[in-house]
């Protein structure tokens, strides 16, 4: 081979290594790390490969010496490149097992072995690079923005001293760290007007991991399950695997109705705080008719007060279903998801002690229990002040922006109809009649607007074809105005449309 065609390959292999290098992703020697190792795992850096001088790596991405100098210091210490005196720097030789291939055999049928089929079922679906849109109107995300970033690394760091990490980092077979219990009981529940015992309360990878043990628990062939419609889809899923005898209940401008449907449930499911989708918030009134009802009609009732925590706007600070002296028939649900953000996966349910313990059973044949780490760290978060401090910041994040929407829908959306509840982190937007919001929803996304159709929400998606959802959690204040205004045109043209084909 000439020595011009070997330099044309060498430098293409560094293109190939190197060409990925993100200036506002991870520190640059940890990217520089991590693409010299998947390099050589995958075999595109032999053995004995020399690599690039620091100073010529350096120049060649732009960025300092030291950095790199750094990266391939680190990799010398951990055996993946190795020093030679006065040569530079060579790969060094990794012992794989040797790989077989495969024989070829006919695929197995899988389709015919499934017990059950959750991929059938109608789900909710969000673009996985949600961020990458300029308009990202959605719920149950957030905005990097509002992530008090320095105050979490802080409590990172409180629980990563060496007698720390010894705390967490054993197995905690079924239990849960008892400092987030304790901070929970003390500065979260508080808020809801809850005060529990620490066998009271479970921690869950999330509220969706709380609601799939209770349907669990309390759910077989023939339980009655009332669930609200719209509502939310994964529950509806949830309850549809496990149960025949799936109730739709009642719903007015107050919420969920203690009517003849609600008393023939066993046990029954329900977002009083901010109803899903709607964002209604039960007012007091009807929470107590509720929670007298359940105790009379021997109902059971699982409150899920998702966001609830977020809001700092008077009107809706009701307290808890469970609070209002009906513990013994209500299992509370919350979660850090919404109110800080939905990666720590971190959520937690308030019941009897009878109750939790049956859950904590039925957790540690799930997983054990959540990331000991991860509740520790969230422990000492809320412990230095900082949760407290992330709410009201948050807080009154959402009360602009949603200042901000409620001024501009009305003059963009003249033909809607809008609703939001006091605190909610979305509006519930319906259009005319005749108005589909799926077309306005891929119209929407081809101009950089992700929106939420409303169909998927109801039991029967043709109630909710003119409906649609927007959330303001997940977009930067200043990028509001100018995404509302174009989806507005969007909305008003096909409104427009709709009219004329009447």
């Amino acid at each position: 081979m000439k020595i011009s065609q070997l330099n044309t390959r060498i430098e293409q292999t560094w293109d190939r290594i190197f060409g990925t290098l993100d200036r506002d992703g991870q520190p640059l020697n940890i990217q520089i790390r991590r693409m010299i190792v998947e390099a050589i795992e995958t075999g595109l850096l032999a053995p004995d490969t020399r690599l690039p001088s620091s100073r010529e790596l350096a120049v060649r991405l732009g960025i300092g010496r030291n950095t790199v100098t750094a990266a391939y210091q680190q990799l010398i210490d951990e055996g993946f490149l190795a020093a030679r005196q006065r040569s530079g720097i060579f790969v060094q030789k990794i012992t794989r097992p040797a790989l077989t291939p495969p024989s070829p055999k006919r695929a197995a049928d899988w389709s015919g072995r499934f017990a059950i089929k959750p991929s059938r079922l109608a789900q909710i679906t969000k673009p996985r690079d949600w961020r990458s849109y300029p308009y990202p109107f959605l719920s149950g995300q957030y905005d990097p923005g509002l992530f008090p970033t320095n105050n979490w690394r802080e409590a990172v760091r409180v629980t990563s001293s060496v007698q720390e990490i010894q705390v967490w980092a054993a197995d905690m077979i079924d239990d849960d760290d008892p400092d987030l219990i304790e901070q929970l009981r003390m500065k979260v529940l508080p808020r809801r007007g809850i005060l529990a015992h620490p066998g009271e309360i479970i921690i869950t990878l999330g509220s969706q991991q709380a609601l799939s043990m209770i349907v669990h628990l309390f759910i077989g062939r023939d339980t009655t399950v009332g669930l609200e419609d719209p509502g939310y889809p994964d529950l509806r899923n949830m309850v549809k695997l496990s149960t025949r005898k799936s109730v739709f209940l009642t719903s007015d401008a107050d919420g969920l109705v203690p009517d003849e449907a609600f008393a023939r449930c066993d046990i029954a499911f329900l977002t009083a705080g901010h109803q899903c989708p709607t964002t209604t918030v039960m007012p007091l009134e009807r929470r107590r008719d509720l929670v007298e009802a359940a105790r009379r009609d021997d109902v059971l009732l699982v409150e899920d007060d998702y966001d609830a925590d977020l809001s700092i706007e008077a009107d809706s600070d009701i307290p808890s279903l469970r609070s209002l002296g009906g513990g013994g028939h209500i299992i509370y649900v919350g979660s850090f998801s919404k109110v800080l953000a939905p990666g720590l996966r971190i959520g937690y349910v308030v019941a009897p002690k009878p109750v939790i313990d049956e859950l904590r059973v039925l957790r540690r044949l799930m997983l054990r229990h959540p990331p000991t780490n991860n509740q520790r760290s969230l422990a000492a978060f809320i412990a230095l002040g900082h949760y407290r401090q992330h709410l009201a910041r948050a807080g009154e994040a959402i009360r602009e922006r949603a200042t901000l929407i409620a001024r501009l829908l009305p003059v963009v959306m003249p033909s809607c109809v809008f609703h939001r509840g006091d605190g909610a982190t979305s509006f519930w937007i319906e259009g005319p009649p005749l108005f589909d919001a799926r077309p306005v929803v891929e119209a929407a996304r081809a101009q950089g607007i992700l929106i939420e159709a409303g169909d998927i929400f109801f039991s029967d998606p043709a109630r909710g074809r003119n409906m649609f959802r927007i959330g303001f959690s997940s977009i930067a204040t200043n990028r509001i105005e100018s995404g509302i205004v174009r989806l507005g045109a969007i909305v008003e043209d096909h409104c427009r449309r709709a009219a004329a084909s009447y």
